[in-house]
């Protein structure tokens, strides 16, 4: 598997000369750095070319690294049904340039793009309906971001009682968590939910 991304890779460096930084197979996983303008042109050549076809866009998402000039890292997720291939675009972007979008290429972008503008804030240019699409009306900042405060914000729900909609502080409660550390597989000091009726043994496992 390797040795034939590594040959896909290769291929696509050479097709796709200067719109591509870089690439690498780690893990069993090909990713492709791509330059932030050509990122249509990459994803049409991947999805076009016959030794490709990636015709299915998984997931678009974001990553923040904060102590970079280009924060941003968009990071595009590609299936190939016919290859039975994946691959790992990604390009760095910052809080101010737009990274175009891909809406024309792969529909289900659309969601995908709205979601890391919400999350990160990152920007993507010619998208027909760029507006948040998971926190509410009216929210300041991008969740997502690793320097996003845990406190200061205020979050929205349909109050029945009063048959209106109250804005009321974010709790973030830890009290009734409880973390214990202990492998399941490995054994625990109780009885998991689901083992009443095996009979446990010593340390919680069951009786052979």
């Amino acid at each position: 598997m390797d040795e034939a991304l590594a040959e896909l890779g290769e291929y696509l460096a050479e097709k796709l000369g200067d719109a591509v930084d870089a690439w690498q197979v780690d893990h069993s996983e090909l990713t492709l750095a791509a330059v932030r303008e050509q990122i249509p042109q990459v994803l049409k050549f991947l999805r076009d070319d016959g030794r490709c076809q990636f015709t299915c866009l998984i997931d678009i998402c974001g990553l923040d690294h904060p102590d970079r000039s280009r924060r941003f890292d968009v990071v595009y997720h590609l299936l190939s049904p016919y290859q039975n291939h994946r691959i790992r675009v990604k390009t760095p972007t910052d809080e101010q340039t737009p990274v175009p979008s891909v809406i024309d290429l792969f529909p289900a972008a659309n969601w995908f793009e709205r979601e890391a503008f919400d999350m990160y804030g990152i920007l993507f240019s010619d998208h027909p309906d760029l507006r948040r699409i998971l926190t509410d009306y009216g929210f300041q900042g991008h969740p997502m971001r690793k320097d996003f405060p845990l406190t200061g914000y205020v979050e929205v729900r349909y109050d029945d009682a009063q048959k209106r909609v109250v804005y009321e502080p974010v709790k973030l409660n830890q009290e009734f968590r409880s973390f214990d550390f202990m492998s399941p597989w490995e054994g625990v000091e109780y009885s998991l939910p689901g083992d009443e009726k095996a009979g446990n043994g010593e340390n919680g496992t069951a009786k052979s």
